[in-house]
């Protein structure tokens, strides 16, 4: 149930403040590009230059400058980080909106009482490889042609130093090691990392428990019209602390639930989150995960006449059905996939995780507790990731065997490769469509959702002090 701040007096903040500037946001019909956001912070740098200041702050591994936009210098040190997941660009209009709002609304500024720092993308080379789907149309189908996901040992969010039992990850990226030395320059007292999902409703990640932020972080949605996301958490292990907001994950948490599980307890090459390393500082870390696509059903806590684990095992099915299809494209190319695009790197480190998760979800079905139905948020966001991983992973491995005919260097076996998987992923892409209508959801709110948290989270953290 959505929690409103008219029933909880204990609310810490006075969200009242805050819905008016979530009115102001503008409107954006579609995502900007690396080059796009660059100059959105560029341009605040010289128009601004009194409160604030542009610097560069590292490399990415293909040689392009990260920068950082530091504005005002208030008691508490902000840090916003944009695109630390490529395909993940709701967070791209929010820091460069939010940067603008800083440098030209002194009494916003000085109320929040924040030195800001703000990198508009942490990860241009990998977000220039979805930039096929920022302007539109804005389809599930199109956003699959045109979508890529690092591989798990490539993603700046998840490439932090982590040892634990038998796990020991510190082969870290050129731009995790720009985040790292921000994070211990400026030592956040609050750090955001914009995240967001594909479809469903408005869900949060929080570094401690924080029950008095929780009223405002449900009336932010509600003022926007935004459904809370009641459904399938994106890991089982994650701590739950109110309707749809969840304690951060961490690998340690990860790694103890899928060796009590009997599973593969590290099914991926990765490390901690930037939450996990800014820890360190006391930094109150909040994360804000937003669909692109409505979802009628995803707060919807009807019971259904399925089970639980019914739910699950259908789930495992559908994501097995995506794994052998890549298996099989992959075998029948072989060696004479000879291009190492980034592509092909993300489909061979993704398809062995897709079946890790499969196994985990029928490991699930077999316990006592997932024998209750299964609410109608969860029975659909169980098949929403069905369709996510369908049509995900599979379209990133057709991308990694059209780059290799493009190139000219395609043997008839990858060529049959391509056009099996290529039916079968278009065939996934109808399904889905069909099943969960995609509704694109105004960006305007989905920023608002953003924006009103960070505020929320710096007024809640005053209260603290």
């Amino acid at each position: 149930m959505t929690v409103s701040p008219e029933t909880t007096p204990q609310d810490a903040v006075n969200v009242g403040e805050i819905l008016p500037l979530l009115d102001r946001v503008p409107e954006f019909d579609v995502f900007p590009t690396v080059d796009e956001m660059t100059a959105a912070v560029e341009q605040l740098a010289q128009a601004h230059s009194s409160v604030a200041t542009l610097r560069r702050i590292g490399t990415s591994r293909l040689g392009e400058p990260l920068v950082c936009l530091s504005v005002g210098s208030g008691a508490h040190s902000a840090l916003i980080v944009g695109m630390p997941h490529p395909n993940e660009p709701i967070g791209a209009h929010t820091a460069t909106y939010l940067a603008k709002l800083l440098c030209e609304d002194g009494a916003l500024r000085e109320s929040l009482d924040a030195t800001w720092h703000i990198v508009p993308c942490i990860d241009p080379d990998a977000t220039r490889l979805n930039e096929g789907w920022f302007k539109g149309p804005f389809t599930r189908t199109h956003y699959a042609r045109h979508f890529y996901r690092p591989a798990s040992e490539d993603q700046v969010e998840w490439t932090f130093p982590f040892a634990y039992k038998s796990a020991y990850f510190d082969r870290v990226l050129p731009e995790t090691l720009a985040l790292m030395r921000i994070i211990d320059e400026v030592k956040p007292a609050f750090l955001c990392s914009l995240h967001n999902a594909e479809s469903g409703g408005v869900y949060y990640y929080v570094s401690r428990p924080a029950p008095e932020l929780y009223p405002a972080l449900h009336a932010i949605p509600a003022h926007l019209g935004l459904p809370l996301d009641k459904g399938e958490p994106e890991a089982p292990y994650a701590p739950v602390h109110a309707p749809a907001i969840f304690g951060q994950l961490t690998r340690a948490e990860s790694y103890d639930y899928l060796e009590e599980a009997g599973q593969n307890p590290v099914p991926y090459e990765s490390g901690e989150s930037s939450s996990h390393y800014a820890a360190k500082y006391g930094t109150f870390t909040l994360v804000s995960e937003l669909p692109y696509w409505a979802a009628e059903h995803a707060d919807d806590d009807t019971p259904t006449t399925e089970s639980y684990a019914e739910v699950l095992d259908r789930q495992a099915d559908g994501i097995d059905d995506a794994v052998a299809a890549m298996r099989t494209a992959l075998a029948e190319a072989g060696g004479a996939l000879t291009i190492e695009s980034p592509y092909l790197r993300a489909s061979r480190s993704f398809v062995d995780g897709l079946a890790e998760h499969a196994a985990l979800s029928r490991w699930r079905a077999a316990q006592a507790e997932y024998r209750r139905p299964a609410t109608v948020a969860e029975r659909w966001s169980c098949q929403g990731v069905v369709h996510m991983y369908r049509t995900r992973f599979p379209g990133i491995l057709v991308r990694a065997l059209a780059a290799q005919i493009d190139a000219g260097l395609a043997s008839p076996a990858v060529r049959t490769a391509h056009r099996d998987l290529q039916r079968r992923f278009e065939q996934w892409c109808e399904e889905a469509e069909a099943d969960t209508p995609a509704v694109a959801l105004p960006i305007k709110k989905l920023v608002g959702v953003q924006l009103g948290a960070i505020f929320a989270a710096l007024r809640y953290l005053h209260s603290e002090a």
